[in-house]
């Protein structure tokens, strides 16, 4: 036992014990890393570094025609490149916020609240996780037409406010709060309104950041309406705007804008993850997810 005295099992600085993990971990880091460099890379290739092959990850020599021709191109209907891209930004924007307020306070009263059909509500929102999005394509399309919301711009959003996966989340998160402290502010004189505001969402945080990459992926890449629903090119976003631009043009040309436009949809994923990734760890944890 006298030779493992003050040695400490994980320790903070460097020692040579974990010489071994970085040998495992190093080449893998880099192998994960490869495809993201490769994406902000190809952006920055000229017209003939983007036709050599075989293809390099890495510029040679960067530049940002790629970025010029994109923002200068107009489309056949006469609309800059940053119409799309505001769209997408408002819609984006728009659709997190309220996709965070509506399932939290969708959870907090499956969670606290005591109502008829509760259990019923709760497993039918667990039965949709099991429908992707284009099982129910014909369902959505009859109910668009039937409100009236073709060719709105607020059919962008209306689709996804009604995240089941969010919901299930952040119930489940919830049901880690302690009634008592519910019970605690409610005698205190605290109403509904205060207690979802002041207790419910400071303690969700997790949840929300968690909600928050979910809700913002879905809307960012949403393409299903500016695809089916919308005929005004003015109401379409940027995700539409990427996958017609080179159908748009020849596809050699579209190739250095597609580069551009692939790298401007990504980065904003990027950045939200890296800033909110532990807190999605903390919402699987108590979650019940294994």
């Amino acid at each position: 036992m006298s030779k493992f005295q003050g040695t400490k099992i994980n320790p903070k600085n460097f020692h040579k014990s974990q010489i071994k993990f970085y040998l495992f971990l190093v080449p893998f880091a880099v192998f994960m890393v490869l495809p993201l460099v490769f994406i902000f890379s190809q952006a920055f290739k000229p017209m003939d570094e983007l036709l050599q092959f075989p293809p390099k990850i890495l510029v040679a020599h960067p530049s940002f025609e790629n970025f010029r021709q994109l923002f200068s191109t107009m489309t056949n209907s006469g609309l800059p490149v940053t119409r799309y891209l505001f769209n997408s930004v408002t819609v984006t924007a728009i659709t997190v916020i309220l996709t965070v307020y509506i399932s939290v306070g969708a959870g907090y009263a499956l969670s606290k609240k005591k109502f008829g059909l509760k259990n019923f509500i709760f497993k039918v929102n667990t039965f949709a996780l099991m429908f992707v999005p284009i099982a129910v394509s014909i369902p959505r399309y009859i109910i668009v037409v039937k409100m009236g919301l073709i060719d709105t711009f607020v059919i962008n959003i209306l689709p996804m406010l009604a995240m089941p996966v969010g919901l299930f989340l952040v119930k489940q998160f919830i049901d880690q709060i302690p009634d008592t402290l519910i019970e605690a502010a409610k005698i205190d004189g605290a109403n509904d309104f205060i207690i979802f505001f002041r207790i419910i969402i400071p303690l969700c945080k997790p949840a929300i950041a968690t909600l928050v990459i979910l809700s913002f992926q879905t809307a960012w890449n949403y393409t299903e309406a500016s695809s089916i629903y919308i005929n005004n090119e003015s109401f379409k976003t940027f995700a539409y705007f990427m996958n017609t631009v080179t159908s748009s043009n020849n596809t050699v040309a579209g190739m250095g804008m597609a580069a551009a436009a692939a790298l401007i949809m990504f980065l904003p994923n990027l950045i939200i993850f890296i800033f909110t990734q532990s807190k999605v760890m903390n919402t699987m944890a108590h979650s019940g997810i294994k």
